[in-house]
């Protein structure tokens, strides 16, 4: 009797780390997705069983979807490798709790003061991190600027990461957004957002996704920096710059890609 008693007492603590960590697996999917369960096991430090076990849950709950990935070069035999991404609704577990109180705080502002207030409002909610980010940048490497910007929207909940564009600049993706459902009421966050990535990079970016618009990511083109002339001096992050060729539609990438496989 002693025996079962001990068991059943320390269920609930056992329920609550395989919560914790198929929520931890859960993040992982969210901010390094689509990935294969080795990939997952390895960063977690799990067995495949176990791994299987979890992914088969958030699947069975709709939180997870699995993918089949595409085989690059001489496919080999076997089965295809799984990739398992985030779905909308294990994105809307992730979401911030006050999204509905934030929505009627906005729209009360539109209806008794204007759109400009909210458009304003917007810039305040970034001005925080542009003035924390601006003069780090003065001191960081052009080319290490989008990694830094990265990693400062990650620690404020955004699991950004940056990647270099096939045509050149590079590539600035969040794969979550705490505000998703307000900003897709209200573009103007998202417009504002936009404008401090320009002021703490100093070069022109131009959003081409995001999650408010249901795309799976929101994603930033950032065009490479002008290489200042001989005895020019660099230009300072947040300055006003002109504007160089647009980056490539997503539907010209989608050509591209396409034409790869043979479609």
């Amino acid at each position: 009797m002693q025996g079962t008693e001990g068991s059943a007492a320390a269920r609930p603590s056992g329920v609550s780390a395989e919560r914790s960590t198929r929520a931890r697996v859960a993040r992982l999917i969210l901010e390094h997705g689509p990935v294969t369960a080795a990939a997952l096991g390895e960063r977690l430090g799990l067995t495949s069983a176990a791994v299987r076990r979890h992914l088969d849950a958030l699947l069975a709950e709709g939180m997870a979807e699995a993918r089949t990935a595409r085989p690059r070069g001489q496919r080999g035999r076997g089965r295809p490798a799984k990739l398992f991404a985030i779905t909308d609704a294990g994105r809307s577990a992730f979401e911030h709790a006050y999204d509905g109180l934030a929505g009627s705080a906005l729209r009360f502002l539109a209806e008794r003061v204007g759109e400009e207030a909210v458009a304003e409002f917007a810039r305040s909610q970034v001005a925080g991190l542009v003035d924390r980010l601006r003069p780090r940048m003065s001191e960081v490497p052009a080319d290490q600027r989008v990694r830094v910007l990265a990693e400062a929207l990650s620690a404020d909940g955004y699991a950004a990461s940056a990647s270099k564009a096939s045509l050149g600049g590079e590539q600035l993706c969040q794969h979550h957004c705490p505000v998703a459902h307000v900003a897709a009421e209200f573009p103007q966050l998202c417009e504002a957002e936009t404008e401090a990535f320009a002021r703490i990079l100093g070069t022109p970016v131009q959003r081409l996704a995001t999650i408010a618009h249901g795309d799976g990511v929101c994603t930033t083109h950032v065009s490479p920096h002008r290489t200042p002339g001989p005895g020019a001096k660099e230009r300072e992050p947040g300055l006003s710059i002109p504007d160089p060729a647009p980056p490539p539609a997503i539907h010209e990438t989608i050509d591209t890609s396409s034409k790869e496989t043979g479609r």
